[in-house]
């Protein structure tokens, strides 16, 4: 009971963090708020006065109530996947496609010869050639979550946000495969020998299995809403196969060498791309989804905030080596998104301005950093506290990034409802 009402808490703080924003005029994103407020709520913070719901007074506690992470992101996925229409593929898919590609291996590329050049100059006792190659594996990936929520608050709309979405989705696919082959590679550095089962038909299977399911939850849910004549009903339906598939996407299968697993981003992407475009009722089922998951997503970026490590910053070397890989994958993102967009002839505001929104990083790259775990316990640790400083910057930049660039590409609306009501009472 402390636990739902520590939850109950970190929602309450986080919703009063954005009213603390608006009246202190910082025009940023709600994302930030609720991060600042989970880092406040955290084991850090409120957490350490160990008074029972005012807090999470460790990580153990972070993780009991981890479900409703998996949820939200379970369900953000599924909200992106709606952006693959294919009326909007039609348009964008190509681009989209070339983009999300280029860019995540120049930002990987980038990374990997940044942190390889800094194992040269601090030596191995400080970053070994095999982290640094994992670690830029890890670059190409971007949060979905951060970028929807900042879309989603100001009602972005334009060439830049048409892009973004299926961009990020992408980001995913393509990420999970230079991460398996960089994790191969790292453990064959390491004195193992190079797999290419691991290597090559492991994460493929991954994608391919994550896709057909996807695809058939999505197919069968299509059928299902076809039985209803209530739009309510239908989307008690649609939660309910979200919440399947999330829990089907869990599970995993071994034959041998031979892995058999499922990444649950790609599986909800995969449902509601498949529903979107086989279900005439997608349209209005989605604008209700939107109204009630709001509160979700809030408590999930509470929670993400809650559970951000913030005692990596008593290494050093963890510190310099964070600060490497923020800015050598920024680079890579930007100059990759600048140079495959100028290939396809796109707008000067898509070219300028698309790369800084593809920032922000979280949840795909905490899960490879796990995944790193592999390497060995002191590697694995390493990597991971890399990526908690960096998740730690990007969380806390990365939405205020987006909301920026989106703005000055012209995207964002010039006024949101809440934003109306304070210029007629400023008027009264």
């Amino acid at each position: 009971m402390s636990l739902l009402l520590s939850t109950a808490f970190a929602l309450f703080a986080g919703l009063m963090m954005t009213r603390v924003f608006k009246y202190c005029h910082l025009n940023f994103p709600d994302v930030t708020a609720f991060l600042i407020a989970g880092v406040c709520v955290g084991p850090y913070a409120l957490g350490r006065a160990g008074i029972p719901a005012l807090g999470f007074a460790s990580m153990g506690d972070l993780a009991q109530v981890n479900i409703l992470c998996q949820i939200a992101l379970g369900f953000i996925a599924f909200d992106i996947g709606n952006e693959f229409r294919l009326a909007q593929l039609r348009q964008m898919g190509k681009a989209a496609t070339v983009i999300g590609i280029f860019q995540a291996v120049i930002a990987s590329l980038f990374t990997g010869l940044a942190l390889t050049g800094l194992y040269f100059w601090m030596g191995r006792d400080v970053l070994p050639l095999p982290a640094a190659i994992v670690l830029g594996a890890i670059a190409s990936a971007t949060a979905p979550a951060a970028t929807l929520m900042v879309v989603r608050q100001f009602k972005a709309k334009g060439p830049v946000t048409s892009l973004l979405l299926p961009i990020v989705a992408l980001d995913d696919a393509v990420g999970l495969v230079i991460f398996a082959v960089s994790m191969g590679v790292a453990q064959a550095l390491g004195g193992g020998q190079l797999n290419m089962i691991s290597v090559i038909l492991n994460p493929l299977l991954e994608i391919a299995g994550s896709l057909l399911l996807g695809a058939a939850m999505g197919a069968l849910l299509s059928l299902l809403e076809k039985l209803f004549f209530s739009n309510s009903n239908r989307l008690a339906m649609t939660i309910a196969f979200v919440l399947m598939t999330i829990a089907l996407a869990s599970r995993k299968f071994s034959f041998g060498e031979v892995r058999l697993g499922f990444s649950s981003l790609l599986v909800c992407m995969m449902l509601g791309t498949t529903f979107c475009n086989l279900s005439e009722y997608s349209a209005d089922i989605m604008h209700r989804s939107e109204q009630w998951s709001a509160p979700l997503y809030a408590v999930f970026f509470v929670l993400s905030g809650a559970q951000l490590e913030l005692n990596v910053f008593r290494y050093p070397a963890v510190v310099l080596t964070g600060v490497a890989y923020i800015a050598a994958r920024c680079l890579g993102k930007y100059l990759g998104t600048l140079w495959s967009s100028a290939f396809l002839g796109c707008g000067p505001t898509v070219r300028k301005y698309l790369g800084i929104t593809l920032f922000p990083q979280a949840g795909v790259s905490l899960g490879m950093a796990i995944s790193a775990q592999a390497l060995g316990a002191e590697l694995g640790t390493l990597i991971q506290n890399i990526v908690l400083f960096s998740v730690f910057i990007y969380e806390l930049a990365g939405p205020m990034l987006t909301k920026m660039a989106l703005t000055r590409a012209g995207e964002v609306s010039p006024a949101s409802s809440e934003a109306q009501y304070r210029s007629r009472f400023a008027q009264k």
